[in-house]
């Protein structure tokens, strides 16, 4: 078997965690037994650079650009791909072997009205339906998303599968004992403090976490938004100046996966206001290091966390407030949502991910049958 994977957004959010997380599980099972995976122009392999059977092409073509898709196909062929992966929507239509595609939502237009830029939604359109076309299987994180494309798309049932993130074993609760972490006070981040991870999209409904947050007493602590890229920084913090929060708010750019974990662990709980993902990792990184989790109850947020957070209307400031100040106050829920959450993350794996993704190219490859994998409550896979 030899695919070519396309892992230029290696270094990007949730798909590049997505990207990083799959390919590290590849090289430990040595499968597929070739793999030539595309990286982009300022990136440099993973830790696995050595890994057998896997080869390296680094592929500068402009994203979502007409010469991506001529350059991606070309390079396929000359790598003498039997497959092809785009763990993202692009996907060449001239490819000369089979395609794998992997969506992770339909956020371009779910929110179309809401993006700076009146062309992304129409491109993503016109990539999306050609990706759900010409994919020989579609691979997505949730069930949330599968319906998503059925609606959104038309796409064929039959070759949507779900296959979930997985979590990365450095997420995990802090050592019994250990003293607070000096490192997390130089960022503006001394507990206590109520935790954001990710990019300030209008998906993500930041402004009605920080109504919410505004209405709290000072003695929960901080807000603390983190992943937060330069550009957007000056936004944000006019949002905050303009709701009077000055020093009870802090805004960190994007911070390394080492630190992470250390923020996940301090913080009273991670707050997931988002109107609609199509995952969560946040969510699920939060559980795995024992960290109670708020999070908006629609979307791939709530099939992720289950019964193991507490979940609210995101559209509701109130809801959202009285959520936080429940986890601030009341030690025992706060006890009770760190292992649900702890048994909650347990579910999803790399490894799993990894296995279930090469179970798609062998029945693509091979033309297998096979059934749609769901997402049962528990997380795990079902038929």
């Amino acid at each position: 078997m030899r695919v070519a994977f396309d892992a230029r957004k290696l270094h990007d959010f949730g798909i590049g965690t997505h990207i990083r997380g799959l390919l590290g599980e590849f090289a430990r099972l040595r499968c597929p037994a070739e793999l030539v995976v595309y990286l982009p122009p300022a990136g440099e392999p993973p830790s696995l650079a050595a890994a057998p059977g896997i080869e390296w092409r680094v592929e500068g073509a402009r994203p979502y650009s007409l010469e991506e898709l001529w350059r991606l196909a070309l390079r396929a062929r000359r790598d003498r791909a039997q497959l092809f992966h785009a763990p993202h929507y692009v996907c060449p239509p001239i490819l000369p072997c089979p395609a794998v595609v992997t969506i992770h939502d339909v956020i371009h237009l779910r929110f179309a009205g809401e993006l700076r830029s009146p062309l992304a939604p129409l491109y993503a359109r016109v990539m999306l339906r050609l990706a759900v076309r010409r994919a020989a299987r579609v691979i997505t994180v949730s069930e949330a998303t599968r319906r998503d494309l059925e609606a959104w798309l038309g796409a064929r049932p039959e070759r949507l599968r779900v296959i979930p993130n997985g979590v990365g074993a450095h997420f995990a609760p802090a050592p019994e004992g250990a003293r607070p972490d000096p490192g997390l006070a130089a960022l503006g981040a001394a507990p206590p403090y109520f935790l954001f991870v990710g990019n300030p999209l209008p998906h993500k409904n930041l402004d009605r976490l920080l109504e919410a947050f505004v209405g709290l007493p000072a003695g929960v602590g901080r807000l603390v938004l983190a992943g937060i890229p330069p550009a957007a920084r000056p936004a944000v913090l006019r949002a905050c100046e303009a709701r009077g929060l000055g020093p009870r708010a802090v805004v960190l750019a994007p911070v390394p996966e080492t630190v992470l974990p250390r923020l996940y662990q301090s913080a009273t709980a991670l707050v997931c206001p988002s109107l609609w993902e199509g995952f969560g990792l946040p969510a699920l990184e939060a559980m795995a290091c024992g960290t109670p989790v708020l999070a908006a109850d629609r979307g791939g947020l709530a099939e992720v966390v289950g019964r193991a957070g507490l979940l609210v209307d995101p559209t509701n400031v109130d809801a959202l407030r009285e959520g936080m100040y429940n986890l601030a106050v009341q030690e025992r829920l706060r006890a009770e949502l760190r292992t649900a959450g702890l048994v909650r993350a347990r579910a999803f794996s790399w490894q799993q991910a990894a296995e279930r993704t090469i179970a798609v190219y062998r029945e693509v490859l091979g033309e297998v049958p096979g059934e749609p994998a769901r997402v049962t409550d528990a997380g795990r896979a079902g038929p």
